[in-house]
C-alpha cells in the first residue's frame, strides 16, 4: 500500500509540469495586422518546402514577404522555393562560430523589410486561417510568441516520438501549473515571432550563434532584456511532420544534442520531470510482479497505477500530436526507445562530440562547424 500511495504522488508529479496548453483561438475580428516577414530557413527541403509554402498561399492574411534562405542545400531547395513565389537567398558561407540554421535566420531577418519577423522551420504548415489566429496571439500581448506545432504521426515508428515530444514540450516550462505567473525557460524551435526592433535589439541569433538549441538559449537573451515571453500549443494552427524518412532519420533528429538540452532545463523543473518518470519506470515493473505473484491485492493496484499513467499520458500526448491510443496503453515501448536515444545522445555529446544532420557533421563541443 505504502509503494502504491509514494507511485501515485508521482503521478501526480506530471500535473505540475505540464499543466495546461493554451491554443491560439480565432476570438478577435477586424484587426489590422503589421506588416510582417516569413524567414524559413532551409537545408535540403524540396519535399517539405512545398507543403509549407502551399499553406502560406492558402491563408486568408498574407505576409509582406516570404523569404527562404537556403542554407547550403544539394537538392532542389532553391529552385522549389522559387517556384512557389518566395524569396530566395543563398546563405553566405558560414562563418567561424556560427550554426547553420542561426546564420540562416540572421540573413535572413536582415533582409526582411517588414515590421513583424516569423521564423518558421521547413518541415512544418500551417492549418487554414492558422496564420490569423496566430497573428492574432501575438497582437493580444505582442512581445515575443513562440508556438510548439502540433504533431503529425503517421507511420507506425513515429510512434516512438512520444516521450521526446512530452519531455520538449513541458522542457520550455511554459505549461506548469504555475501558468503565465512564471517565464518560459525555453521556447519553441519550429516557430518564433517578434518585431524587428526588438530582435536586433537583443542581437538576434547572432547572440545565440554558436548555440545548437538556439531556441533555448534565445530564451535566456529575451529574459535578460526583459521581454515578454508566451508559448502555445500549435493545435488547430500550425502543425508540423517530423522524420518522414524513416526511422533512422528520426533517431538522428532526436539525438542531435538532446542530451544538452536537458542541462538548458532549470533544475526544479528538471527533478519534477525525473521523478514523474521514475513513477513511469517503477509502475510497469509493479504489475509485472503482481502478475508474477498472483494475488488480488497485487494486481488491482499496480493495475489501477498503469491504468492512471496511461490516461495521463494519452491525456498529455492529444494536447501536442496525432498520438495513437495504443501508444499510452503501451508507453513502456515508446519510453524504453527515449531512454535509449537519450543515452545515445549523451554518448555522441560527450564523448564523440558530434552528431550528423541532413548531411551535414554538427560539433557539439566547437560552434559553428
Amino acid at each position: 500500500m505504502t509503494a502504491a500511495l509514494l507511485l501515485f504522488g508521482l503521478w501526480c508529479v506530471g500535473f505540475l509540469f505540464l499543466f495546461r496548453i493554451p491554443l491560439c483561438r480565432d476570438d478577435a475580428a477586424g484587426r489590422e495586422f503589421p506588416l510582417f516577414s516569413v524567414i524559413i530557413p532551409a537545408r535540403n527541403e524540396e519535399r517539405n518546402l512545398p507543403v509549407l509554402l502551399g499553406s502560406l498561399a492558402r491563408q486568408d492574411i498574407s505576409p509582406s514577404e516570404v523569404i527562404v534562405v537556403d542554407d547550403g542545400s544539394t537538392d532542389q531547395t532553391a529552385r522549389v522555393a522559387g517556384d512557389a513565389g518566395a524569396r530566395v537567398l543563398s546563405a553566405k558561407a558560414l562563418p567561424a562560430g556560427w550554426r547553420g540554421k542561426n546564420w540562416a535566420c540572421f540573413q535572413g531577418a536582415e533582409a526582411a523589410a517588414g515590421e513583424l519577423l516569423i521564423f518558421v522551420d521547413a518541415d512544418t504548415c500551417f492549418e487554414d486561417g492558422g496564420l490569423r489566429r496566430l497573428m492574432n496571439a501575438y497582437l493580444d500581448g505582442r512581445g515575443v510568441v513562440s508556438v510548439g506545432a502540433y504533431h503529425d504521426v503517421e507511420r507506425p515508428y513515429e510512434q516512438l516520438s512520444a516521450f521526446f515530444n512530452l519531455v520538449m514540450t513541458a522542457g520550455t516550462g511554459a505549461f506548469t501549473i504555475f501558468g503565465s505567473r512564471r517565464k518560459p525557460s525555453g521556447l519553441f524551435g519550429p516557430f518564433l515571432m517578434l518585431d524587428r526592433e526588438a530582435y536586433f535589439s537583443v542581437g538576434g541569433h547572432a547572440a545565440v550563434k554558436g548555440e545548437i538549441l538556439e531556441n533555448f538559449h534565445l530564451a535566456g537573451v529575451f529574459r535578460r532584456a526583459k521581454l515578454r515571453m508566451r508559448c502555445y500549443g500549435g493545435k488547430g494552427a500550425f502543425r508540423m511532420r517530423m522524420y518522414p524518412d524513416g526511422a533512422r532519420s528520426l533517431i538522428e533528429g532526436w539525438s542531435k544534442a538532446f542530451a544538452s538540452g536537458a542541462a538548458q532545463t532549470p533544475l526544479p523543473l528538471l527533478l519534477m520531470i525525473v521523478v514523474w518518470f521514475m513513477g513511469c519506470v517503477t509502475t510497469p515493473i509493479f504489475f509485472v510482479w503482481g502478475v508474477c505473484h498472483w494475488s488480488l491485492q497485487a494486481v488491482v493496484l499496480p493495475g489501477i497505477l498503469y491504468g492512471l499513467f496511461t490516461i495521463q499520458i494519452w491525456s498529455m500526448l492529444a494536447r501536442i500530436g496525432s498520438f495513437r491510443l495504443c501508444t499510452s496503453v503501451l508507453y513502456p515501448v515508446p519510453m524504453v526507445f527515449y531512454f535509449c536515444v537519450f543515452t545515445r545522445s549523451v554518448i555522441l555529446v560527450a564523448f564523440r562530440k558530434t552528431v550528423s544532420w541532413k548531411g551535414r557533421q554538427i560539433d557539439t563541443a566547437s560552434p559553428g562547424k
